[in-house]
């Protein structure tokens, strides 16, 4: 492990050779997830079709927290900027949705409340990004938790907005562009950076065959095209059910 006075939650940043062993195995961290585990299935129910389908949901979700949070991706994110993009992607666009549809509104979303969501979202990504407020993030671990739920739950409210019942709607598809651009944008400015930007990688990188630079580029071009997917995906299905609808509306006024 390459020691560092001020390790951030994930521990120390890992060498290669280690990289397989570095689980994180924090009692608190395992215990909450138990908890949680227990409280999203009981919360869910057993009856019916529809349990079922969320229960599966459910357990995605969960699933993916697992590798966010106890994988050695936790420990890889300690020396890697390209590693962190990857937790937060699996965090906002990966957990997040599969959470929206495990326990999905029960009544559309109204437009304001839609539109908050997807600012609170489009803005917590874009702090926690940022290198001042990535660093201040590193800095113990309560600031680590503050900005990890701080991306997870606005990225479930704005799930929960555009998987709902205005799934199909234009409010929805304004959302999902609203973040499909603000998103590209960030990972495009990381891209293109002309230097390293994250001190807390500037030594970290080394041993995995990376600059510093190179892995902050690595990090963009995952924010700005494979994090995008889940919201092209989602957004085209809204689409081609808007199209539907209408194709509907006009047959039975034909």
């Amino acid at each position: 492990m390459l020691e560092r006075a001020d390790d951030p939650y994930c521990g120390s940043p890992p060498l290669p050779a280690d990289l397989l062993a570095a689980w994180n195995l924090d009692p608190a961290l395992l215990a909450v997830l138990a908890l949680a585990l227990a409280a999203g299935l009981r919360a869910i129910g057993r009856d019916g079709t529809d349990a079922r389908h969320r229960r599966r949901w459910f357990l995605a979700a969960f699933l993916a927290l697992a590798v966010a949070f106890l994988s050695p991706l936790c420990a890889l994110s300690s020396a890697l900027f390209s590693a962190r993009v990857v937790h937060h992607v699996l965090l906002v666009a990966v957990a997040a949705p599969l959470a929206a549809l495990a326990f999905p509104a029960r009544t559309a979303i109204g437009s304001r409340a839609l539109a908050g969501a997807t600012l609170a979202h489009v803005v917590t990504l874009w702090i926690w990004h940022a290198p001042q407020p990535y660093a201040f993030a590193l800095s113990s671990d309560a600031a680590y938790w503050f900005m990890e739920l701080t991306l997870l739950l606005p990225a479930f409210a704005f799930w929960r907005g555009v998987l709902g019942r205005r799934a199909a709607s234009p409010p929805a598809l304004l959302a999902h562009l609203t973040v499909i651009v603000q998103m590209g944008l960030l990972g495009a400015l990381i891209t293109f950076a002309p230097a390293p930007l994250y001190a807390q990688h500037f030594l970290t990188t080394g041993p995995f065959g990376l600059t510093a630079l190179e892995d902050q580029q690595l990090a963009g071009l995952v924010m700005w095209v494979p994090a995008l997917v889940p919201y092209l995906l989602a957004a085209l299905a809204g689409v081609v059910r808007l199209a539907g609808s209408a194709d509907e509306r006009e047959g039975a006024a034909a």
